[in-house]
């Protein structure tokens, strides 16, 4: 008899810690899922959050060049949403890829939100013929000039060949560019930085390996300045 009760009470022991494993179960499956929606739902509403401010200040550009919005998702690859508390420089930036144009780099930035191959992206593109793609707004940081992404605007440019010198068309499209940054931002000529003066990387190839055409850029930039203001 003592026997039949003793494994009675076993069994009923074992009903119970059964039961109380599937209720803990039950409450950790709930719990992922509410934090996988909290997730989804926090994204969302930063993604929206971040768009809306980059709509009323982008929409403010009056005098801007010519250019083709087009903002990358907001994720962690290539647009974090990271405002910028101020903007001291402007960099200058090569593609490094010969030939490729303006919509592929951009295009890159974007799919590495499914890559995960790393942390990469710029606020402009200059394409070879001129075209500006804008991927991400002026008042966030982008993921291109190492310990400066926190306080510069970043500025890739296509090239043709393996020298990475400009085409005259992106050439232009740089100085104008830049120059109206530099005007909207209260910046000088002086603050204009190549990546290569950030890391010691060769880039931009060109204005690397030919100073004084690094120099020269400056300058044109300062002219184009002037005839801004003259213009307004």
């Amino acid at each position: 008899m003592n026997d039949r009760r003793g494994s009675g009470r076993k069994a009923k022991r074992i009903r119970e810690r059964r039961r109380n494993v599937f209720i803990v179960s039950l409450c950790i499956l709930f719990l992922i899922a509410l934090g996988l929606g909290g997730r989804a739902v926090w994204t969302h509403t930063k993604e929206k959050e971040a768009q809306e401010r980059a709509r009323l200040l982008e929409t403010s550009w009056e005098g801007a060049p010519p250019l083709d919005v087009q903002l990358l998702t907001v994720n962690d690859y290539s647009r974090p949403a990271i405002p910028l508390e101020q903007i001291n420089a402007i960099a200058i930036h090569y593609t490094a890829n010969p030939g490729a144009t303006a919509q592929q780099n951009r295009d890159y930035f974007e799919n590495l939100k499914d890559s995960h191959i790393t942390q990469a992206s710029s606020h402009f593109i200059i394409g070879l013929e001129g075209e500006i793609i804008q991927c991400i707004p002026s008042s966030e940081m982008s993921y291109a000039t190492n310990a400066r992404n926190v306080d510069t605007l970043s500025i890739e440019c296509c090239h043709p060949d393996e020298t990475g010198e400009f085409t005259p068309e992106t050439y232009a499209s740089m100085v104008e560019l830049t120059a109206w940054l530099c005007g909207r931002f209260m910046l000088t000529s002086d603050d204009l930085i190549r990546h290569y003066d950030v890391t010691g990387k060769d880039c931009p190839k060109y204005f690397v390996e030919v100073p004084e055409a690094w120099e020269q850029f400056k300058e044109d930039v300062h002219t184009k300045m002037e005839e801004q203001k003259g213009e307004t």
